[in-house]
C-alpha cells in the first residue's frame, strides 16, 4: 500500500507565495499519475494540477494556470505544488493523490489520497 502526507500549508496574505509538499511512503515504485485537488468550505472537491511519472504531461485547472507549478522528485518520493500570486479564492484544503495506472489527464479516478493541508489566504 501507499501513504501520502501533505505539508506546507498555512495562513498567508493575498499576493504571497507558498509551497506544498507531498511525501510518499510504502510501495511508491508502483505509482504513475499524481496530482493535487482542493476543497473549500461548502464546495465540492476540485481538480488543481496533474503530472505524469516522468514529470511531463502537466495539466492545470484554468483557475490556477500561470500561478501554480506542479513538480515531482521520484528519487526522493516527493511531489510539490508551488503557489504564487495567491488569491482569497485559493483558500481550501489541498490534497495530493496518486494512482498505479496511466489514464487520461482529466480522469479523476485515483487509488490513494492524503488527508490534506489547509491553505488560508487573507485580504
Amino acid at each position: 500500500q501507499v501513504q501520502l502526507v501533505e505539508s506546507g500549508g498555512g495562513l498567508v496574505q493575498a499576493g504571497d507565495s507558498l509551497r506544498l509538499s507531498c511525501a510518499v511512503s510504502g510501495r511508491s515504485g508502483s505509482l504513475y499519475d499524481m496530482g493535487w485537488f482542493r476543497q473549500a468550505p461548502g464546495k465540492e472537491r476540485e481538480f488543481v494540477a496533474f503530472i505524469r511519472r516522468s514529470g511531463g504531461g502537466i495539466d492545470y485547472a484554468d483557475s490556477v494556470k500561470g500561478r501554480f507549478t506542479i513538480s515531482r522528485d521520484n528519487a526522493k518520493n516527493m511531489m510539490y505544488l508551488q503557489m504564487s500570486s495567491l488569491k482569497r479564492e485559493d483558500t481550501a484544503v489541498y490534497s495530493c493523490t496518486a494512482r498505479t495506472r496511466i489514464l487520461s489527464t482529466r480522469n479523476y479516478e485515483y487509488d490513494y489520497w492524503g488527508q490534506g493541508t489547509q491553505v488560508t489566504v487573507s485580504s
